[in-house]
């Protein structure tokens, strides 16, 4: 019988650790009924019935669909009117590229250098050497 009871002592005073361990790290928002630092010397003046109080009581349940809000992209209202945003200005990109790939594609206007007027360039000291009369003084 006593070994019975020592065991019986030891497993009260774990899960009273245990209990007094909870509450404290436990967010003030999930505590329900008392504050939490009268919740822990409840659990510790009265053990057992501090225990199962606690535990019944006290302990507040998490509440995760306020908390987290949506949990997928598809949950999300924000997310899914991005997507009409995303889709027409992809449109839109598209149309612009076409618009200038066909400018691109047009005949150039008769007035620029393609057009039969060459640019003057300036002359290359290169081509003088054909033109130059004999006489020229460079080449001695």
């Amino acid at each position: 019988m006593p070994r019975l009871l020592l065991g019986l002592a030891v497993i009260v005073v774990v899960v009273t650790i245990y209990a007094v361990v909870d509450c404290a790290m436990m967010a003030n928002d999930r505590v329900r009924g008392l504050p939490k630092p009268v919740w822990i010397v409840v659990i510790i003046v009265l053990p057992v019935i501090g225990i199962v109080l606690w535990f019944l009581i006290g302990r507040g349940r998490k509440n995760t669909a306020v908390a987290a809000g949506p949990r997928a992209p598809d949950d999300d209202p924000a997310f899914l009117g991005r997507l009409g945003r995303d889709a027409e200005q992809d449109d839109r990109i598209r149309r612009l590229e076409e618009e200038l790939a066909a400018l691109d594609s047009e005949s150039p206007e008769p007035d620029g250098p393609a057009a039969g007027h060459p640019e003057t360039l300036p002359d290359d000291p290169a081509d003088h050497g054909a033109d130059r009369q004999d006489g020229d003084s460079r080449d001695r």
